[in-house]
């Protein structure tokens, strides 16, 4: 009779996990979407003021009709954006200590992934294609 024993990783296991691991993923799929949100609203106020300078810059009214009517647009689309975060609760506008924490564990990830060795220290690619590069001129040169 074979027994099945559940698995839990530890931290002070001596086995070191892969950044790649699924349980490296807890959590990324809703962060993935805040930051998305995050970066769209931005982007969004960003064409808002980029549109409103234009529109004191514009001398056709018809230009500037149309500026306003995307002026506009741009300001729904910032608030729906902005609902959107604010009933996820990505984005708390009116409390401060909560947007704090939010902002505190968001720059917290942000070091732990750039503390993350993503990439080898061995970057040299010899050995891995069947010819040598630039094999004509001396692929030792390349």
């Amino acid at each position: 009779m074979k027994v099945s024993v559940p698995m839990t990783i530890h931290q002070n296991d001596p086995i070191k996990m892969d950044y790649s691991d699924p349980a490296n993923a807890l959590n990324m799929p809703e962060m993935a979407d805040m930051t998305f949100a995050t970066d769209f609203l931005i982007r969004v106020k960003d064409g808002i003021r980029n549109t409103a300078a234009a529109i004191t810059e514009v001398v056709s009214p018809d230009v500037r009709a149309i500026l306003r009517s995307q002026l506009h647009q741009g300001i729904a689309l910032h608030q729906e954006i902005t609902d959107l975060m604010v009933r996820k609760k990505w984005f708390h506008p009116h409390e401060l200590q909560e947007q704090y924490k939010l902002d505190q564990l968001s720059a917290e990830n942000t070091v732990q992934i750039g503390k993350m060795k993503l990439f080898p220290e061995d970057t040299r690619r010899k050995g891995l294609f069947a010819t040598e590069p630039d094999e004509h001129i001396g692929g030792h040169y390349a």
